[in-house]
């Protein structure tokens, strides 16, 4: 098995930093109101957009700022030629992370895009920040900021992806990203296994992951290839329901084919306690 890895990212934007605790139930709400106005932005719903949008609106894009007017007329264009083209782009939303107070609130969340490029599905990657305001009893946005990920900003969602593949034990992401000639170096054995070998091990693993967090992370990227190091705590119970209390410093190799990263290598090793 693989060593797993963490779930905390450092990969807020300045712009995101925390303005103050809020609750759970908060978040949701806001994370709903978000997804809520991306949909009502691909379908073109002026009437819902009214209502997203603050009256004293501005985004600083580079191609120069929009008003509330502007971003709305630009949505419901956007969407009459989506709705005119039957390889539209298909856009998704993950990761979303929330800070807010009572009258303010900043949200930050990848963008998954897929495209159709030459006849065949692409994906690309951008990060969106949105800044609300809380006026009378609901929530406006304010203002909104992004741009496309880089290879670093990439791979660090990408271990995030892995993450949450390792405790779901989801075979269809190691499937999907190992390369075929991938090599996977357990931390506890030091076993080596394949790709096949590995989607095997997770296959019979019976340990359940309960907290992950991941810290001090690197990425270096050279051409197509790409390392990211880090330590990783992880907490949960083993196949014998013993308590899992370790942190394990890794590295993973990532290599860049058929134009996405894919795991190329990864190795751990226990830190002492």
């Amino acid at each position: 098995m693989k060593r797993v890895l963490g779930v905390s990212l450092l990969i807020i934007a300045a712009a995101t930093i925390a303005l103050g605790e809020c609750t759970d139930a908060d978040k949701k709400k806001l994370e709903a109101l978000d997804r809520a106005w991306s949909d009502a932005g691909q379908r073109g719903d002026q009437a819902s957009l009214q209502n997203v949008y603050a009256d004293d609106y501005m985004n600083m894009s580079p191609a120069g700022a929009l008003t509330k007017a502007q971003a709305i007329d630009n949505a419901v264009k956007a969407a009459e030629r989506n709705r005119a083209n039957p390889n539209a782009d298909k856009i998704s939303h993950d990761y979303y992370v929330i800070t807010c107070t009572p009258n303010t609130a900043t949200i930050t969340h990848r963008n998954v895009i897929t495209a159709k490029v030459d006849g065949k599905d692409q994906t690309f990657y951008t990060r969106s920040v949105h800044f609300f305001e809380k006026r009378g009893n609901d929530w406006k946005a304010v203002s909104d900021a992004g741009g496309p990920l880089n290879d670093a900003g990439q791979l660090l969602y990408m271990e995030r992806e892995w993450n949450d593949a390792s405790k779901n034990k989801d075979l269809a992401w190691v499937e999907r990203n190992y390369a075929a000639d991938a090599t996977d170096i357990s931390s506890r054995t030091g076993t080596l296994h394949s790709k096949l070998e590995e989607i095997a091990s997770m296959k019979n693993d019976k340990t359940v992951l309960d907290s992950l967090e991941l810290s001090d992370l690197n990425v270096r990227v050279e051409a197509n290839t790409a390392i990211v190091t880090g330590v990783n705590h992880v907490k949960g119970r083993d196949e014998k329901g013993q308590p899992i209390d370790r942190k394990t410093r890794f590295t993973d190799v990532f290599v860049k084919r058929d134009g996405r990263w894919q795991v190329l290598a990864t190795q751990g090793t226990v830190i002492q306690q």
